[in-house]
């Protein structure tokens, strides 16, 4: 080990954050950056029947720290996030703190960084939404707000922090890790047999079908909502069936609604990554809520309806394959019947969505600090 080296922790804690984080640890590997790295993971998600087999996948190695926060309210739980990350702090004391993402854990650790003036890099940096009802948007500001080091995925970040006045030369366009990640995956995907993945024989069954994810509270929380939704959904399913692995929260309400499912949506559990990955990636649309699963489709070339009145990644929107459709039944619906007629976007990989954001990342770090 490099005595001169930096001490760098990185911070993750549900799981898209350890899609963006993977990438991150693996270029560290080559050791030629000037870091002496720990991952701490904070529990925010921690199902333990999954997390094992999620790290394998990602090829993620033990924590050094675990939090174990657990799940409670958005307060409960960036408290016991701040407690915590602020003992091995206070014990370990890392020169830098980088975390991705926009989830309680980039918050809380951002904020208790900076409290002892230890230097924040936030990945994923600038975007927003303009909905500050999204929890998200929350911790996308206050993160920003605090953060030493900005790394943008989308010309649209480094516009709006150079608009909320961070200097230019903190502001680092370099890509996106999530890309890394999926570039990565796709590639151990294609070395596998089909049948070592479990859901090789779901897409066996279909000669075309598509994806649904759904999870913000905005549109499974409200009955009404969640059930136009639902009922578009139904009516798409006629013409392509749907495979829909249900988040918990979503299952929930289903059963709490009562929303009726046709056949031609099929319900599974929540999926592994790869095995996810096997099943979107060739699907003949995406209809989702979910902000990674935008960027995702955007860089494979697979059409993707976002039902949401807003995005927070419009580069999929203005270079990529995403349509923000909102929740009206029958815009979902005509819109989803317009990509199955050829007439969806053929969209384009944007600016360095070329699988080498970490090392971009890493080198501006190794350069400044």
């Amino acid at each position: 080990m490099n005595p001169a080296a930096k001490k760098l922790f990185i911070v993750a804690g549900a799981r898209p954050n350890f899609m963006k984080i993977a990438p991150i640890l693996r270029e560290l590997r080559r050791g030629v950056y000037p870091f002496q790295a720990k991952l701490v993971h904070t529990g925010q998600h921690y199902d333990k029947a999954m997390s094992d087999v999620f790290f394998e996948e990602l090829e993620i190695p033990r924590p050094d720290y675990h939090l174990e926060v657990g799940s409670g309210s958005h307060a409960e739980q960036t408290a016991r996030i701040m407690t915590r990350f602020e003992e091995i702090c206070l014990r370990d004391r890392p020169d830098l703190v980088l975390v991705v993402g926009d989830v309680n854990s980039t918050l809380a650790c951002s904020i208790v960084a900076k409290k002892l003036h230890i230097g924040v890099a936030h990945v994923e940096a600038g975007l927003r939404s303009g909905d500050r009802a999204m929890p998200e948007e929350i911790n996308r500001l206050v993160t920003d707000a605090i953060s030493d080091w900005f790394f943008v995925t989308e010309n649209s970040g480094l516009e709006h922090l150079l608009a909320e006045g961070k200097p230019r030369d903190s502001i680092h366009f370099v890509g996106h890790v999530m890309i890394d990640n999926l570039f990565h995956q796709v590639e151990k995907l294609a070395a596998l047999p089909p049948a070592a993945l479990g859901t090789t024989p779901l897409k066996q069954r279909f000669s075309g079908y598509g994806v649904v994810t759904l999870h913000r509270p905005s549109n499974v929380d409200d009955p009404q909502v969640f059930g136009g939704i639902m009922a578009a959904l139904a009516e798409v399913s006629q013409r392509l069936p749907l495979i829909f692995p249900v988040h918990p929260r979503t299952r929930g309400n289903l059963d709490k609604f009562g929303i009726a499912i046709p056949d031609s949506v099929v319900l599974t559990e929540p999926l592994a990554y790869m095995d996810f990955l096997n099943l979107f990636k060739d699907a003949k649309l995406v209809l989702t809520d979910s902000g990674g699963l935008q960027e995702e489709t955007t860089a494979l070339g697979v059409p993707c309806l976002t039902l949401r009145e807003n995005t927070e990644r419009p580069v999929t929107v203005d270079e990529g394959t995403n349509t923000v459709v909102g929740v009206d039944p029958a815009r979902i619906v005509a819109e989803a019947t317009a990509i199955l007629a050829g007439r969806g976007k053929q969209g384009r990989r944007p600016e360095f969505w070329d699988g080498r954001a970490s090392g971009r990342i890493l080198a501006a770090l190794a350069a400044t600090v």
